[in-house]
């Protein structure tokens, strides 16, 4: 499951780097069987060893700014990580896609340099620098090798706490976006994800617009709105510095105070967010694309927060739905009917609610037949064998370490505990939460987290060859057309 989108941005153009090898996976796999094994299965693994993740030191500036730091030694990188917990939720009313332009802008000009000083200097001491923005939160991250931290470090202050926002940047920034904004009325899979967050939160609701807003709203936006925004949420109070690497919380200590322990400010509240409204009765929209060579569709409704205390029984459910390359729909979908190259599932889960979505690209003219698979998928989501579930917490668990190869996997894994509030052993626990999952827990986290009769369907394609036949499977009474521009809300 995922926690949200995020969008990034880095000037840097260095080699990938080589991966930090901090967990790795021993052992040989039993046959969960006293029988001879059947062959025409795949094996079912036994269960993997636990996870241990470094400590998670807390310590704190004089101004108040937290400092969490994970202690890794196996190579001498440091990634240093400033959130901001504030993100495109908290874009005020009538400037959606301010929190996103905000966080772009922030290397865009930096205390007395430009970009391309900011880029060249950066590129100099081997690191790379990066803005990021999310739903619920943004932020500045640094990669740089632990010799060049201290000359890296004042850059990356710059970035984050003095940006300058150029009147010359913003109008090159801006009208880059609304140029992506208008690329996307030619991509299918990414006009069906604006509408279908348009259809389930509707257009008032910050859900219901995408993370960079429209092209209205981009346009309206102003220096003076980043400047306020920046203000109000670039605080210490809404921050926390995240730093995992070769490095020891004595010697890095000094350096963040040097830097970022006189940055100061109140900022404002945390404005609350409603709860969207949960989708009332099942709708299916066409968006029309005349000549496109696939539909693409999307399945869903209003998903529950991160906070859920199902998390891990939808993890599991949602991993033998549509979350993994041998989940169901794909199995189906790909590789019974060949539809379509892929088809998944996902809840995307934030600090509120969030949204639940299955989905595929499928062709044309099956469009009616991969529509019916996916809600005969639906209605079968809560039969399950113990063999079947056993083999989705281990394909669960036994992917879970890969998910902390490097220190920026791990930073961005911090940054969810940070975020959402998670406790400091969630990851050593997580392992034995799947493990802990019962096919009764994942029974009745499917029953109140999904009802099919109450799904959005959402399809992009071209509504002369597909209305007939998704309106002939009476999933609804009336199939609705929505256009392009509704879509994108001009």
């Amino acid at each position: 499951m995922r926690t949200g989108h995020l969008h990034q941005k880095g000037h840097a153009t260095l080699a990938r780097r080589a991966a930090l090898a901090l967990f790795a996976i021993v052992g040989s796999f039993a046959m969960v069987s006293a029988q001879a094994p059947d062959r025409t299965k795949p094996p079912v693994p036994g269960p993997p060893p636990a996870l241990k993740v470094p400590a998670i030191q807390k310590r704190t500036l004089s101004n108040g700014l937290p400092v969490w730091i994970m202690e890794a030694h196996e190579v001498p990188l440091v990634q240093v990580n400033l959130v901001v917990l504030a993100g495109s939720a908290d874009d005020p009313a009538g400037k959606f896609g301010l929190a996103s332009l905000t966080s772009a802008m922030l290397d865009e000009g930096a205390g007395a340099r430009s970009s391309l000083e900011i880029a060249d200097t950066i590129d100099g001491l081997g690191a790379t620098l990066n803005v990021a923005g999310a739903v619920d939160s943004s932020g500045v991250r640094l990669n740089v090798p632990v010799g060049r931290l201290s000359a890296a470090l004042p850059i990356m202050a710059d970035v984050a706490l003095r940006p300058t926002f150029p009147a010359a940047d913003l109008a090159r920034v801006q009208d880059e976006r609304i140029t992506s904004l208008l690329q996307t009325r030619d991509e299918a899979a990414s006009l069906a994800a604006l509408a279908f967050s348009r259809v389930v939160f509707g257009s008032t609701h910050r859900y219901g617009t995408g993370t960079m807003g429209t092209t209205a709203s981009v346009k309206a936006l102003t220096r003076e709105d980043l400047v306020a925004f920046h203000k109000a949420h670039y605080v210490p109070a809404k921050a926390a510095l995240l730093i995992i690497g070769d490095v020891k919380p004595d010697t890095i200590l000094p350096l963040l105070q040097q830097h970022f322990g006189s940055w100061s400010g109140k900022g404002a509240p945390r404005a609350s967010l409603p709860v969207p409204p949960q989708v009332a009765k099942r709708r299916i929209v066409i968006v029309d694309k005349p000549g496109v060579p696939q539909s693409q569709i999307r399945i869903g409704w209003v998903g529950p927060p991160r906070a859920t205390p199902d998390y891990f029984p939808l993890e599991v459910m949602n991993t033998l739905l549509g979350g993994a390359f041998s989940s169901r729909l794909n199995n189906n979908l790909r590789e019974e009917h060949g539809y379509t190259y892929g088809a998944y599932s996902m809840f995307d889960l934030r600090r509120v609610a969030g949204y639940f979505s299955a989905q595929a690209g499928v062709q044309t003219d099956k469009t009616a037949e991969a529509l019916r698979e996916f809600f005969n998928e639906f209605g079968r989501i809560t039969t399950l064998n113990a063999e079947e579930l056993s083999r989705t917490k281990n394909n669960i668990a036994l992917g879970y370490p890969a998910e902390f190869e490097t220190t920026t996997q791990l930073s961005r894994k911090l940054e969810d505990v940070l975020v959402h509030k998670l406790p400091d052993d969630y990851f050593d626990r997580y392992i034995g939460r799947v493990q802990g999952v019962t096919s009764e827990q994942v029974q009745k986290a499917a029953l109140r987290h999904l009802d099919p009769s109450r799904f959005v369907v959402v399809i992009v394609g071209d509504r002369k060859k597909i209305e007939a036949g998704v309106a002939a499977l009476k999933l609804t009474p009336a199939v609705e057309v929505m256009t392009v521009d509704e879509v994108l809300g001009r």
